[in-house]
C-alpha cells in the first residue's frame, strides 16, 4: 500500500498552494490537503481536498481574534481564545489524522498544525521560510519536525534559526511550477516590462506603477493582484516575453524568475519576519537581480531598468531543476520512516 500524506496549505497569497501543485505530481502517495482555500484548478489526481473554517474572521458580537490572546503569551503564533473557526479547523485536521492512517504531515505553514500533528503521533515535514525566525514558536515547530524543507539552494541564505536543527534541513533549490517548461515565447525576442505582483499583498499603488511606466519610456504589463494588475493563473508566456521583470521577493516568484531565466528588478515587500528582505539580499549578493529596498521614485526607473537589462544572471545557481522532485523525495522518506533517506 502506498503512503497517505496530509498537507496543510496556508491561505495567505497563492505561493503555498502553488508549491503543493509543483511537488504533488512527484509523490507516489495519496495526499489529503487541508486549507481555507477552495480546491484549486489542476489539482493532481493523487490529491483530495478538505476545506477548513477560517480562523481570522470576526463573528457577530464576538471580539476580534487579535484581542483574544492569539499567541498564548508568545508561545504560539495564532490560537485565539474562544474562536469557533479556529477550534473547528484544528478539530477537522485532528479527526482526519485520527480516522485515517497518515504516514506524514507536510505543513506549509503553521506552528500550531505542526504541533497538533506531532501530538497525535504523526511525523511532520515543515516548509521553512526565509527571514528572522528565531522566536519561540518557530523554534518549537522546527524541533518538533522530522524534516525541514528549505526551498532554496544551500548556502545562499545565512539563517541562524536553522543552525540548531541543521541535521534535519533538506535544501531543495527553488521550487517552481514552470520547471522544465520550454521558453517558446522568447524566440521572437524579449521586450517591455512585466510587473509580477503576486497575490500576497503590496504597499505599491496603481498610481505609482503608472508613474513608473510613464517615466521609464517602456511598455509595462502588470499581472497579479493590486497595483492595477490583472490576475492570470499562468504567467509563463508573459515572463518569457518581457525584457525585464519587476517582481516582489516571494519564494515562488523568485523560483519562477529562475525557471524563465529573466533579467529582473526585485522589490521586497513587507512580510512577517522580513522574509522577502532576506531573500532579496541573497539575490543582490549573488548578482542575480537588481534589488531596490523600496519602490523607486518615478525618475529612477529608467536607470534601474537599464541596469537590469545589462545583467547576465546565472539562474542555474537557484537550482530549480529537480527541486520539486527533491522535495518529494524528502517527504516520502519521512512517510516510510526514514527521514535521513531524503538527502540533506
Amino acid at each position: 500500500m502506498r503512503p497517505r500524506i496530509g498537507w496543510y496549505v496556508h491561505h495567505h497569497g497563492r505561493g503555498h498552494v502553488t508549491r503543493l501543485l509543483a511537488v504533488a505530481p512527484h509523490l507516489d502517495a495519496d495526499i489529503v490537503c487541508f486549507s481555507s482555500f477552495p480546491a484549486p484548478m489542476g489539482l493532481p489526481s493523487n490529491c483530495s481536498w478538505v476545506v477548513l473554517d477560517r480562523d481570522d474572521d470576526v463573528p457577530d458580537g464576538a471580539s476580534p481574534p487579535d484581542d483574544c490572546d492569539p499567541t498564548a503569551e508568545g508561545l504560539l503564533h495564532w490560537a485565539p481564545l474562544g474562536h469557533a473557526g479556529h477550534r473547528a479547523r484544528l478539530a477537522t485536521i485532528a479527526a482526519a489524522l485520527a480516522q485515517q492512517q497518515m504516514d506524514a504531515m507536510v505543513v506549509d505553514v503553521s506552528v500550531e498544525v505542526v504541533l497538533l500533528a506531532r501530538l497525535l503521533g504523526v511525523p511532520t515535514v515543515v516548509m521553512a521560510q526565509p527571514g528572522h525566525r528565531d522566536d519561540e514558536p518557530h523554534a518549537l515547530a522546527f524541533r518538533a519536525a522530522s524534516t525541514i524543507i528549505a526551498p532554496w539552494p544551500h548556502g545562499v541564505l545565512q539563517l541562524e534559526h536553522l543552525h540548531p536543527v541543521r541535521d534535519k534541513v533538506v535544501y531543495t533549490g527553488g521550487i517552481s511550477r514552470f520547471e522544465g517548461r520550454e521558453r517558446t515565447a522568447a524566440e521572437a525576442g524579449r521586450s517591455g516590462v512585466l510587473l509580477l505582483a503576486g497575490a500576497g499583498g503590496s504597499s505599491v499603488s496603481q498610481e505609482a506603477v503608472e508613474e513608473a511606466s510613464h517615466a521609464s519610456g517602456r511598455v509595462w504589463t502588470s499581472l497579479g493582484t493590486g497595483a492595477g494588475s490583472v490576475w492570470t493563473d499562468d504567467p509563463w508566456d508573459a515572463l518569457c516575453r518581457a525584457e525585464v521583470v519587476v517582481s516582489w521577493a516571494g519564494q515562488n516568484a523568485i523560483a519562477d524568475l529562475a525557471a524563465a531565466g529573466v533579467t529582473a528588478v526585485v522589490v521586497p515587500q513587507e512580510r512577517p519576519f522580513d522574509e522577502q528582505v532576506s531573500t532579496a539580499r541573497a539575490l543582490e549578493a549573488g548578482e542575480l537581480a537588481v534589488v531596490r529596498s523600496t519602490w523607486p521614485d518615478a525618475p529612477d526607473w529608467k536607470g534601474t531598468l537599464d541596469r537590469a537589462s545589462k545583467l547576465q544572471p546565472d539562474w542555474s545557481r537557484w537550482q530549480v531543476a529537480g527541486a520539486a522532485r527533491r522535495a518529494a523525495e524528502a517527504i516520502e522518506a519521512v512517510a516510510v520512516g526514514d527521514p535521513a533517506g531524503g538527502g540533506r
